[in-house]
């Protein structure tokens, strides 16, 4: 059922590292041709550590984990792919659809396939006025079953952030900081919350990950939470002040649902002049670096 490229199968054979990538951010969360441009750089960046990537996607019907050019440039540039969480999978499969995978969905296939390291941007979490709407992303519980590594930049900061720390510690999924003792914020080095734990070195990730497996704990992720560089960060204060602008249109405008999300990081792009997506970017890169380190410790290459 799930295609794995070849280049990836015989490094998952030969034990070498390999780093899961999401397809979202290509076909949903970029302008064309700056999307295949970073989906590519993207890449370059896990290779330049020594390890293969492997971007995930389905592509009429048919999960794959690692794409080459060619595909790449479909999902970048092919109207129509649909935006999958893992909920989606089997319905995409049965229709023979095409779709970017999103965290949930990435995270699930790449395990599927023996994959154990996933970088991405921020999380998902749980929505602010959650008491309300009840609404939260899919990402927790699948993090919470599904045995992956996930190099990310905290949370979008758009959301409920201690509520979402809270709702990953009773589901039981573990958080470290990376270098840090503060939670990161997407855009922000600091979202203003703790964490428990500090890892420092791509070794030290490794080892919490073989003691995972040596205490057969149950199946959830470990997320290691890696702030952007200070200097890169979105001015704090601007931030605060577009992103509470951007809440109270989102609720002028009837805004609700799965619609939110984008709406409110459209909103901070437009209102940033792209300082925003700036962050978001060097975020994302940080995290692809860091994981490809990770994934040669986790191999020992």
């Amino acid at each position: 059922m799930i295609v794995t490229s070849e280049e990836v199968r015989e490094a998952l054979d030969a034990r070498r590292p390999v780093v899961a990538l999401e397809s979202t951010i290509i076909a949903h969360g970029l302008p064309r041709p700056r999307n295949l441009q970073v989906a590519l750089e993207l890449e370059e960046t896990v290779r330049e550590e020594g390890a293969v990537p492997a971007t995930i996607a389905v592509l009429d019907g048919r999960p794959h984990v690692g794409l080459d050019k060619g595909q790449l440039e479909r999902v970048a540039n092919e109207d129509g792919i649909r935006k999958l969480g893992h909920r989606d999978l089997p319905l995409a499969v049965a229709a023979g659809a095409s779709g970017a995978t999103t965290v949930s969905a990435t995270a699930l296939l790449a395990a599927r396939a023996g994959v154990r390291v996933f970088a991405t941007g921020g999380l998902g979490g749980v929505h602010r006025e959650w008491t309300v709407t009840q609404d939260e992303s899919a990402d927790l519980g699948l993090l919470a079953r599904t045995r992956i590594t996930v190099v990310c930049a905290g949370v979008k900061s758009i959301l409920d952030v201690p509520a979402t720390l809270q709702r990953l510690e009773t589901l039981g999924v573990a958080v470290a900081g990376y270098g840090t003792d503060r939670f990161p914020g997407f855009y922000l080095s600091d979202s203003g919350h703790p964490v428990d734990w500090t890892l420092d070195s791509p070794e030290q990730v490794a080892e919490v990950m073989r003691a995972q497996d040596a205490l057969h704990a149950p199946d959830s992720s470990l997320v290691v939470a890696n702030p952007v560089p200070e200097e890169e960060q979105l001015d704090p204060a601007l931030h605060a002040r577009v992103l509470a602008e951007a809440l109270h249109a989102c609720e002028s405008e009837g805004v609700t649902g799965q619609a939110v999300t984008p709406f409110l990081l459209a909103y901070l792009v437009r209102h940033t002049d792209g300082a925003s997506l700036a962050a978001n970017l060097a975020a994302v890169r940080g995290n692809v670096r860091l994981a490809g380190r990770i994934a040669a410790a986790w191999t020992g290459a």
